[in-house]
């Protein structure tokens, strides 16, 4: 690829947001999770449902109202 060619980035707007998104990817993981035996990929689907919860409520926490930026 030559040097003065530049890729266009592909700019998509959510109309749902993160919080939301991320809600209800975990929802679906542990609904997966549900119908599948103990095992190895059970247990992975549950892991990835929480850490989308952790990233759910991590970006309820950035985006609050109570939160301030240090004072220097």
């Amino acid at each position: 690829m030559s040097a003065s060619v530049k890729k266009k980035r592909n700019h998509v707007r959510q109309t749902i947001s993160l919080q939301d998104r991320l809600a209800a990817f975990a929802r679906d993981l542990v609904e997966m999770a549900a119908s599948m035996p103990e095992g190895a990929e059970r247990d992975s689907l549950l892991r990835r449902a929480r850490t989308a919860e952790i990233a759910a409520d991590i970006d309820d926490w950035v985006s609050s109202a109570g939160l301030q930026p240090p004072t220097p």
